[in-house]
């Protein structure tokens, strides 16, 4: 038994223990593969907070990062994510690892539904890029990319206005940028303020951001090529604002909706066989998918949560101040070196669509 101090020498990384022993109970790669995405997190974040080993977390460490979760996810999503924590301590607790289950009390006081079954979709990088090169439509591939290369909300794609995006070779002819663009060509500025009701750019808005502080995330190559394409058939704009992203359809020039957004993603979804009616979120690829994956995808390329934390808005103010320090180096160096490709393909123009 453990001391609650050390973990048994025989048993070096405990999750790498849990992850063998739920293989040979017969759970497949993709659940693993989830738990240990989840875990490892955790992990990370008791690291983060004075190098405490899993053995000797406590509950309320627990509770804390259970609380982050809730910022970013829904209900079950979070409720998914403790089970894989409550079910990790509570097999090291019976076998005699730990000393004790943190997340037995943990569970007992939350209200969130607990999924049976929660491993999720585990698209590859490869597999992404078949389903990016399958899309034409100037604005559906627009909206995909954005979120894809960034990581944002959608109600965040949603709030850009033209005057959130700064392209070093621009088909605008005249936007005037926000002025936190200056100096940083191919950039998208993703602010904290706009929320539900609010009016903000002369317009009111009917989606929230939900970011703890402004930010500036990086174009790269890819998306920088996917919006031109974009900007040169776009709708000119109904609104004052000028929004980024516009109808092409019934509201033709009006911004585009958090259920426009969905109804784009979840149409080319379901055409590659990503998307089910009566599927969850553990099969289905939604906009809220892409998220997950760029925050995955990217983390394991560089290695860097803070970078990961910073670019999807996630961060205090005094991490920003950290990585923005230097903009080349902190941040737009490691994102264009580690963020994965997506073909770019030739696209139809407005009336053919």
């Amino acid at each position: 038994m453990s001391t609650g101090t050390a973990i048994p020498e025989e048993v070096e990384d405990p999750i790498e223990y849990f992850l063998t022993d739920i293989t040979y109970q017969g759970k497949s790669q993709r659940t693993s593969d989830a738990y240990e995405r989840v875990l490892r997190d955790f992990e990370a974040s008791l690291r983060e907070n004075g190098e405490k080993p899993l053995a000797v977390a406590s509950h309320r460490d627990c509770m804390a990062w259970i609380h982050s979760q809730r910022e970013e996810l829904s209900k079950s999503t979070v409720a998914t994510y403790a089970s894989y924590l409550h079910r990790f301590y509570a097999y090291m607790t019976q076998i005699g690892v730990f000393d004790s289950n943190p997340m037995a009390i943990v569970v007992e006081e939350m209200d969130e539904r607990i999924d049976a079954d929660p491993a999720r979709r585990d698209v590859s990088i490869p597999e992404m890029q078949g389903f990016v090169s399958g899309i034409d439509h100037p604005l559906d591939r627009a909206v995909i990319v954005t979120l894809l290369k960034t990581g944002m909300r959608v109600g965040e794609l949603c709030n850009l206005d033209q005057r959130d995006l700064h392209l070093s070779d621009d088909p605008r002819e005249s936007v005037t940028t926000r002025p936190a663009l200056d100096g940083r060509p191919d950039s998208l500025f993703v602010a904290s303020e706009p929320s539900r009701g609010a009016t903000v750019n002369g317009e009111q808005r009917a989606a929230s951001n939900k970011r703890r502080r402004d930010t500036v995330v990086p174009v790269d190559a890819d998306l920088a090529e996917t919006l031109r394409a974009w900007l040169d058939v776009r709708p000119d704009p109904v609104s004052s604002a000028r929004p980024l992203f516009t109808s092409t359809t019934d509201n033709w020039g009006q911004r585009i909706t958090t259920d426009g957004v969905r109804h784009i993603v979840t149409s080319h979804a379901s055409v590659h066989g990503w998307y089910d009616n009566g599927g969850g979120v553990e099969e289905n690829v939604t906009p809220h998918y892409f998220r997950h994956f760029f925050t995955t995808h990217l983390r394991d390329r560089t290695g860097d949560r803070g970078i990961v934390k910073y670019l999807r808005g996630d961060v205090a103010q005094d991490i920003i101040d950290t990585y923005t320090h230097d903009w080349g180096d902190r941040v737009r160096d490691v994102y264009e070196d580690h963020i994965y490709e997506l073909p770019v393909a030739a696209y139809r123009t407005m009336s053919e669509t």
